[in-house]
């Protein structure tokens, strides 16, 4: 059960801050500013890989989940109930959050700021380098390593600065699930479920097409080792 605490404890952290920092930035009046929340991003992202990386492999996202298991470094059995961990920690930090900030509109939701096709892409893309960069420096199933927390939450960090303002820069379902359901607001919520699946299972392929790997490593087999 380890592993699965991690996961709950990981994706609450994340929320915790991340949307935390945006409810921060709207009752302090953008004190926080649009650049201070992305490096929140990065860095929370960055620590929880430090913190839980060894014992879950600091997933926290439904997309990193699907797509390390389409990757064949996943076991099937252990998909479901990662995400509900995931959302589990995602809802709690939300509702925390609401307790602690009553009466807010957005409580950290990812909303498109021009039509839905535009995030769609952006999320898929974003994603898409995401997970590319989590597939190359992590090992089998696990962001570990001295690099993978720098490189991952720096990716996260650079795309939420140029992306953040259109579409959120979610990459992760179940950071935009959370905060949607205790807002009450779920319009296009959907397109922050498509696009980091989608995207996350397109960098399997890509990452196949520059390391020929895709046949070495099984779920139930010992993964080989990415180094960067």
């Amino acid at each position: 059960m380890q592993k699965y605490y991690a996961e709950i404890f990981g994706t609450f952290i994340l929320l915790f801050s991340g949307a935390g920092a945006i409810v921060t930035n709207q009752v302090s009046e953008g004190t926080v500013t649009h650049v201070g929340i992305a490096l929140v991003f990065g860095m929370v992202v960055t620590s929880v890989i430090y913190a839980i990386g060894e014992i879950s492999g600091a997933h926290i996202n439904p997309a990193v989940t699907i797509a390390f298991w389409v990757a064949r470094r996943f076991p099937g059995k252990e998909v479901i109930p990662y995400i509900i961990c995931q959302v589990i920690g995602a809802m709690a930090a939300c509702l925390l959050l609401k307790l602690t900030f009553p009466g807010l509109a957005n409580y950290g939701m990812t909303i498109p700021a021009g039509s839905d096709l535009q995030s769609l892409i952006l999320e898929l893309v974003l994603t898409w380098m995401l997970m590319f960069v989590v597939l190359c420096v992590s090992t089998g199933a696990k962001e570990t390593g001295i690099l993978a927390g720098v490189a991952i939450g720096s990716v996260i960090a650079l795309e939420a600065m140029f992306a953040g303002p259109i579409c959120g820069a979610s990459m992760n379902p179940a950071r935009s699930l959370a905060p949607a359901l205790v807002s009450g607001n779920l319009n296009s919520l959907w397109l922050y479920f498509v696009g980091p699946i989608v995207g996350a299972i397109l960098a399997v392929p890509s990452l196949w097409l520059v390391r020929n790997n895709h046949n070495q490593t099984s779920a139930d087999e010992t993964p080989d080792t990415f180094e960067t």
